[in-house]
């Protein structure tokens, strides 16, 4: 598939959505369809690495997924850290640096330090950056960031003048990073379900009547090229 190289975007944020759904129907359990969905993102990452992408950022675990049935919440974590702990070393390899945004101090400590184990072993690897949404919610991401500055704030290191987007901005996980150009949704929802509410707000949006699993190289050429098609006017006429 052919796209221009000019208008290719820097950053593209995904929510990998119907790895459930896809086992569902192939009467598979909920494990099964999350364990074919991390080969996918592994072979999608691989990809845009290859393709020049800068950033891309997956929703892997939400605030609101410690809701779901707690085998499910168990045997995904499970997966997580395995898969940390083995793609940490072909990250390398393949000069990817991978980052993880989110609060993982709610995380076991087996997690954390897998997490901390990855981003060392890849932090100064120059290909695409991988950020791995992990725990991670929207609105308690803002929340902590307002936070920190009225700390500053209070101990005198801000004034309430100083307060701009991007200070803001600077107190989110994905700081030094630009917004992403594009987000993509998977399984046809139509929903954000509190994923980068701040950094998504001038975003092109593209919903995908297709399970996550499914999704392949052709499916992300296809994204790009839709994303070449639209103007991003940033409020303007």
């Amino acid at each position: 598939m052919e796209f221009s190289k000019d208008s290719m975007p820097r950053h593209i944020a995904i929510i990998m959505d119907g790895n459930r759904r896809w086992a569902k129907e192939r009467g598979k359990n909920a494990s099964f369809g999350h364990r074919e969905g991390a080969k996918t993102l592994e072979k999608i990452v691989r990809y845009a690495n290859k393709i020049g992408l800068e950033y891309i950022t997956v929703y892997a675990f939400s605030t609101e997924n410690w809701k779901r049935a707690e085998d499910e919440v168990k045997a995904l974590m499970m997966l997580l850290q395995n898969y940390l702990d083995d793609y940490s070393k072909r990250a390398d390899t393949e000069n990817i640096r991978v980052k993880v945004l989110g609060d993982i101090t709610a995380l076991s400590d087996g997690m954390q330090k897998s997490i901390l184990k990855c981003m060392e072993r890849t932090k100064d690897n120059t290909g695409v950056t991988f950020n791995i949404a992990l725990n991670y919610g929207g609105r308690d991401e803002i929340i902590k960031a307002v936070k920190k500055i009225a700390e500053d704030v209070k101990d005198g290191k801000v004034n309430i003048e100083d307060i701009d987007e991007e200070m803001m901005s600077n107190n989110l996980y994905t700081k030094g990073m630009p917004d992403p150009d594009l987000l993509i949704r998977t399984s046809g929802e139509l929903r954000l379900s509190n994923f980068l509410p701040w950094q998504v707000v001038y975003s092109e949006f593209l919903f995908i009547d297709k399970n996550w699993p499914d999704f392949d190289e052709e499916d992300l050429d296809n994204a790009i090229m839709e994303y070449q098609k639209r103007t991003r006017k940033f409020g303007a006429n």
